[in-house]
């Protein structure tokens, strides 16, 4: 079963399962750089005005980083598709107030199996970013998502895709356990921007490093991976050239998929 995917740079996808179209984390103004200054100008061209989308049934954001969680692109998005609905953490909720968007178009899920489509359900995990942290309501403050996607549940077909969407995440003993629980995952979109002193000291929280993102799909049994967070900004960049360099000297256990079409 293949599902229709759109990278979107940065940690932003599109993908299509079955009637339902899903953005996850998608950046697509200069947020950043107006923020931050010119050393955080996008590398990636705008696939697409946010003012453009009027197709989103459902807006996965991990966490509340304006790349994640953008100002410049959630706006227009919510106007432009007035039927989409946004899930993300409590912090993410609050941005969302702000942004404008209605309440009511918002949830804070659980971490459990949930249903958006008769088609679709996605489970919340906690993500560790760089530590896992927790609000006072014992809700994660940054998530990832496994979405499973089956083209007919309700006749008992098997035939599913689970991708996992980790955000911005370090590997952590939780996170494996819960991923470890999920399985099959049939795709992994894992973070591959390192945390590093000198990024810290730019302000820059990194995730993980190639080799962590790949022994993280290893033990977790991803069958594919597709890398993120990798192409956006210069100073948090990791060139194509050394993720398949890498993943050519360890010949992990897995497929690797740089800006896939199709998942």
């Amino acid at each position: 079963m293949a599902i229709a995917v759109r990278s979107l740079g940065q940690a932003g996808f599109r993908l299509e399962l079955g009637e339902a179209v899903v953005y996850l984390d998608p950046y697509l103004s200069d947020s950043v750089e107006e923020s931050e200054g010119p050393r955080f100008r996008r590398l990636v061209p705008r696939p697409m005005a946010p003012e453009q989308i009027d197709d989103a049934d459902f807006v996965l954001l991990t966490h509340a980083h304006m790349d994640h969680c953008d100002p410049g692109t959630l706006p227009q998005l919510a106007e432009a598709s007035p039927l989409a609905r946004f899930l993300g953490p409590a912090e993410v909720r609050e941005a969302l107030l702000d942004f404008g968007v209605d309440a009511g178009r918002i949830l804070v899920p659980a971490e459990k199996w949930q249903a958006l489509t008769p088609e679709l359900r996605v489970h919340p995990v906690p993500a560790a970013h760089p530590e896992l942290e927790r609000d006072r309501e014992g809700g994660a403050r940054c998530l990832g998502f496994v979405l499973d996607y089956s083209g007919n549940r309700d006749v008992g077909n098997r035939d599913e895709r689970r991708i996992y969407h980790a955000g911005d995440t370090s590997p952590c003993h939780e996170l494996i356990r819960v991923l470890r629980s999920l399985r099959p995952l049939h795709v992994g979109l894992i973070p591959v921007n390192e945390c590093s002193f000198f990024k810290e000291r730019l302000g820059i929280v990194g995730n993980m490093t190639l080799r962590e993102a790949f022994l993280l799909a290893e033990e977790i049994g991803v069958e594919t991976l597709v890398p993120i967070h990798w192409d956006m900004f210069a100073p948090n960049s990791v060139s194509r050239e050394e993720i398949e360099l890498l993943y050519g000297e360890l010949a992990p256990p897995f497929e690797l998929s740089i800006d896939p079409v199709e998942l």
